[in-house]
């Protein structure tokens, strides 16, 4: 049975005093001092300050040579599409800024995002956070790169680990420097199981190249019944198919199509993780829904059909651990990878031999 949820916090009109004292009491807590409210304010005035030099300044000077040959110098009339031109560059800037500002603000501004969503986690038994740097999950995404974070955050206060937000971190350094935003959700389980990933084929990128930082070894793709395989790519550990074929029962297999075909699911350890390969927007009732939709049906399942499993290989269901060839999936070569350097040696290998038979 689906728990009951209570999206109001999410909902219905906020009073802008109940924001302000939210913000005054959660302000320290949530990470946002003083020094940093003088560090935005800061970068805010050097951005108005680029604007003003960099783009007021030359609107200014364009319409007020305008109006000095129109009006001065006795252009007349042919001044005035310099001067319109100049009027809708002006009006165009200040437009953007303006739906910026009104983007930025949506919703009331981000800490009446921070009021509704910490509304939503009191009224159903969730502890909300807007920034956690500490991660402890061992799944794909959770050992890449530098600079994690963990923003907007929803954990379960009792019982069995619920935990679900967005995922940052950085790769590269100088030009090649990138930030990779993930929406996860991590759900506990009672026993160890063997590494598998379930690759969905809805995200998948170009010529189906996969979105998950990590490639594996082909030779541990498990081809399940019926049309399965035309939403998600299994791999499991060779030589722990079977174990697999426990796990993802037709049943199960039918849940994870009708509620996680977008998103990317990871078995390791004792932890069921789902994968977005874009940061939810967690002030949206719906994906709430979707999500706590997915732990109770494709996770209510997956911890039924795994509670009584135990790896043959160690012969005692007592330690709760998975032999180590099936703890860890094995790697392999990515496709963009061999495309990266089939491109290389056509741009450079061919010519260079070229040269050489001349």
């Amino acid at each position: 049975m689906l728990r009951s949820i209570d999206y109001s916090g999410l909902i219905y009109p906020v009073a802008p005093q109940d924001v302000a004292e939210f913000k005054s009491a959660r302000r320290d807590l949530f990470g946002y001092s003083n020094l940093r409210l003088t560090g935005t304010a800061i970068l805010i005035a050097v951005v108005v300050a680029f604007f003003i030099t960099f783009v007021g300044g030359p609107i200014v000077a364009i319409v007020g040579s305008a109006l000095r040959a129109a009006f001065i110098d006795g252009a007349g009339f042919a001044a005035l599409p310099v001067l319109f031109v100049a009027l809708i560059f002006a009006v165009v800037i200040v437009s953007s800024i303006a739906v910026g500002v009104k983007t930025w603000r949506k919703g009331g501004g981000p800490w009446q995002r921070f009021y509704r969503m910490n509304k939503f986690a009191d009224d159903n038994e969730l502890v909300f956070s807007p920034l956690d740097r500490s991660t402890s999950y061992p799944g794909l995404i959770f050992g890449q790169g530098g600079n994690r974070s963990i923003h907007n955050r929803f954990r379960s206060v009792h019982g069995r680990t619920l935990d679900y937000g967005n995922y940052r971190y950085t790769t590269g350094s100088g030009k090649n420097r990138r930030t990779h935003n993930w929406g996860f959700m991590a759900l506990e389980l009672d026993r160890a199981l063997p590494h598998m990933v379930l690759d969905a084929t809805a995200n998948n990128q170009l010529f189906g190249v996969t979105n998950l930082p990590q490639s594996f070894a082909k030779n541990q793709v498990l081809a399940l019944e019926g049309d399965f395989n035309s939403h998600f790519t299994l791999y499991c550990p060779r030589a722990y198919e079977r174990d697999a074929l426990y796990v993802f029962t037709p049943d199960l297999m039918a849940l994870l199509i009708d509620n996680a075909a977008p998103f990317d699911v990871e078995v390791v350890d004792k932890w069921l993780l789902v994968y977005s390969p874009r940061p939810f927007d967690l002030v949206d009732p719906s994906v709430h829904r979707r999500l706590l939709g997915i732990a109770d049906t494709v996770g209510a399942k997956a911890l039924r059909q795994t509670q009584h499993y135990a790896d043959e290989r160690i012969g005692d269901r007592s330690m709760n651990m998975v032999a180590p060839r099936g703890q860890r999936l094995k790697t392999g070569v990515s496709i963009a990878s061999v495309v990266t350097v089939f491109i290389f040696l056509a741009a450079w290998g061919i010519p260079f031999l070229l040269g050489m038979t001349r």
